[in-house]
């Protein structure tokens, strides 16, 4: 199986502070269904204005997240996740997600994301 095609794994999950709440069994549920992707330099992940469902945390690299009206608003590292606003909140990107340098992410898609990361931000 290439990288590409690979879950993100339970250690690589329980990084990434929001989901370390996660019980050890859901964390090895929703690592399953996270597909891991490679991503170059320069390429943009999500972009503001855009319709999306999946939700992403970053593996390695760093992402520099941008809205159009205010300019660079933060720069991710591994351990932090982005794309959770418009799959929560049933509206369209509110930023665009650019790698900075060569970077993996894993997302999962609506339906993991509502059993297993919606429920995290109730709290």
């Amino acid at each position: 199986m290439s990288p590409r095609m690979l879950p993100a794994t339970v250690a690589e999950l329980s990084r990434v502070g929001l989901l370390a709440e996660l019980p050890g069994e859901k964390l090895g549920e929703l690592a399953a269904c996270m597909h891991r992707e490679y991503v170059p330099a320069g390429t943009e992940i999500v972009r503001e204005g855009e319709f999306g469902s999946r939700f992403y945390v970053v593996l390695a690299g760093l992402l520099s997240v941008t809205q159009d009206a205010r300019g660079e608003r933060a720069l991710l590292r591994p351990g932090d996740y982005f794309g959770e606003v418009a799959p929560a909140m049933g509206i369209r990107r509110t930023a665009s997600v650019r790698a900075v340098t060569p970077a993996t992410v894993a997302s999962c898609d609506r339906a993991a994301f509502d059993e297993f990361v919606k429920p995290l931000f109730s709290h």
